[in-house]
């Protein structure tokens, strides 16, 4: 296998000569670059990217910190971001954080010893203290939906509040009179604005009351538990509005098991739109976030910062659709 040392002996010129025109930085005059380029060609010499980047401090590699990759709203995410950073020529590292603080500090310490050119974080637990850690470093960043209020840097989101006034005003116009909500953890932002987007179209009705609104830690199970707790405690609800796809599956799964009919009963709308929200039956109604499009923007968006081609800063809020199944499918109530 030919080094370094063998094109420049083929080339007639330095070793440094090389390194220049490999990684394209000083100044190298046309005739010696295409002698070096051919020496390439000719003795199939392919550099080393761990070389490279332990010199450049660019690795073409960047990171995804993900709470859980098993959620399917961030399989479909780390998708899009591996294809548009695959169209670019980088090369993707994806780290489950589990929302823990301490996991995803530790992740960002390994990744920046290993000269990360870029972060895109997903995850609940940044911290603004991690984001101007690595502006310390230079290490570009994007933020899915959950930034620090404070935090200076690069956010794509979805509109979760109006998202979440779509879904109820779907519900009261398929006739439903009285409206629970199965809510997000309460630390999330995007669980935060759903929660409140429910709250500004049901908080000054009539039949309103707080207990309508349980967790479900945007989770199955926690999609269950909160629908056993709903109709055990509010037996005359008609609709749920689900803060995600998951817990709307599990309150389905719920109301089936306790013969509660899905939607003659009780209407359902889940959010997010994730391929999972057309596998059950009835297929759920749901609030659909141009999920892969969120990725691929927010790969776009960091590659573009490592080149330097575009500001630190830029917030994208992406649009949201109702998209209408059997789980709201009824005749409007007289």
């Amino acid at each position: 296998m030919a080094t370094i040392r063998d094109v420049a002996r083929c080339a007639g010129v330095s070793v440094a000569t090389v390194s220049r025109v490999i990684n394209q930085s000083g100044y190298v005059n046309k005739d010696t670059e295409a002698r070096v380029n051919h020496a390439i060609q000719m003795l199939h010499y392919e550099p080393n990217p761990v070389a490279r980047g332990l010199a450049s401090r660019k690795t073409g590699t960047i990171a995804v910190i993900l709470p859980d990759i098993m959620n399917p709203f961030f399989s479909e995410l780390a998708r899009a971001v591996e294809d548009t950073a695959l169209v670019h020529k980088f090369a993707v590292i994806f780290c489950n954080s589990d929302d823990q603080g301490s996991k995803e500090r530790s992740y960002i310490q390994v990744l920046r010893q290993r000269y990360i050119d870029g972060i895109i974080f997903a995850s609940n637990s940044l911290e603004e203290e991690d984001i101007q850690l690595m502006k310390d470093h230079n290490i570009p960043l994007v933020v899915m939906d959950r930034a620090p209020s404070k935090g200076n840097c690069s956010i794509i989101r979805s509109k979760n509040a109006q998202g979440a006034r779509l879904a109820v005003n779907h519900l009261l116009q398929v006739g439903c009179r009285k409206i629970a909500h199965i809510a997000g953890p309460d630390e999330l932002i995007t669980a935060q604005k759903r929660r409140q987007g429910y709250l500004d179209i049901v908080g000054e009705l009539d039949w309103f009351d707080p207990t309508l609104v349980v967790p479900g830690h945007f989770s199955i199970t926690g999609g269950i538990g909160a629908a056993q707790a709903l109709m055990e405690y509010h037996p005359d609800i008609d609709g749920i509005f689900a803060g995600n796809d998951l817990m709307a599956v599990g309150a389905l799964k719920a109301l089936n098991r306790m013969g509660v009919s899905v939607p003659s009963q009780v209407a359902l709308c889940g959010f997010d739109g994730v391929a999972l929200s057309e596998m059950v039956e009835p297929e759920l109604t749901t609030v659909a976030q141009p999920i892969y499009e969120m990725g691929a923007k927010a790969a776009f968006h960091l590659i573009n910062q490592i080149k330097g081609i575009q500001e630190e800063q830029t917030i994208i809020e992406m649009d949201i659709r109702l998209i209408q199944r059997d789980s709201t499918k009824r005749s409007r109530k007289r």
